[in-house]
């Protein structure tokens, strides 16, 4: 795929005519894995209502997530589940191996460290969210306590958007990653895709990083959208709204 420059996507969206755009259309830009880094409290010059993903039991999780809060950014947690490939999960992770009172009570711990947290995403799970009774354990705990979920994608064999709607938990997915991709031309040409497709399906959920570059990049497209009539949301405002299920990017473990 062809890399988009800034100026290209510039020159593109002034050649849209007004009929074409879509009025309030709506994006939530989800940023995850927040907390091991000191470098990431770079979220907090983001503009507009960015969601904040924080990981549990981390070095500057709690900390960030409350600055996020008092600057009325939305908070879920970015919840550590199996993945496929074995990776290193770290603390608060679900597992194959545990049953639903262990489940429990390790999202019982994540919940208690951030009380404002509206919910939950998965940060990968390419092996737990395509098992059945994980994701049921996970979705009565977030029921019960009037909590969202979000699925982050990382395969697509994934049920947890399923049993979230079986039963009863608001839920929506991602539809896009900004940055698998650390240049500039990359994130553009990713941010240009989401232009588009809030066009076509008035709603869209996207994820992104704090790395360094994520933030620069952001800081200087999101602005884009208001002149655009996009209105940049937090997460649990598309929750209602119609979903566009096509998946718009690579599955990767997140």
């Amino acid at each position: 795929m062809p890399l988009f420059p800034l100026l290209v996507i510039l020159l593109t969206l002034l050649s849209i005519s007004p009929s074409a755009i879509a009025k309030n259309a709506q994006v939530a830009i989800i940023i995850d894995d927040i907390g091991y880094r000191k470098s990431d409290a770079g979220v907090l010059t983001l503009p507009g209502a960015i969601t904040f993903a924080i990981l549990p039991h981390t070095p500057y999780g709690k900390r960030l997530a409350q600055q996020g809060y008092n600057k009325n950014n939305e908070i879920i947690l970015h919840i550590p589940m199996e993945a496929e490939n074995g990776k290193k999960l770290g603390p608060g992770a679900l597992t194959v191996t545990m049953n639903e009172e262990s489940i429990r009570h390790q999202l019982a711990l994540a919940f208690a460290e951030i009380p404002f947290a509206v919910g939950m995403n998965n940060h990968m799970g390419s092996k737990l969210t395509k098992l059945y009774n994980p994701m049921m354990w996970t979705m009565r705990f977030l029921k019960e306590r009037d909590l969202i979920f979000v699925d982050s994608v990382t395969t697509n064999k994934t049920k947890a958007e399923r049993i979230a709607l079986q039963i009863g938990v608001p839920t929506t997915h991602r539809q896009i990653f900004l940055d698998n991709q650390l240049t500039s031309d990359y994130i553009d040409q990713q941010f240009m895709q989401l232009i588009e497709h809030a066009q076509q399906y008035k709603s869209v959920v996207a994820i992104a990083h704090p790395h360094p570059e994520t933030i620069a990049a952001l800081n200087r497209l999101i602005p884009l959208l208001a002149a655009l009539d996009i209105d940049l949301v937090s997460v649990s405002a598309l929750i209602d709204s119609p979903k566009n299920l096509q998946d718009l990017s690579v599955i990767t473990e997140d």
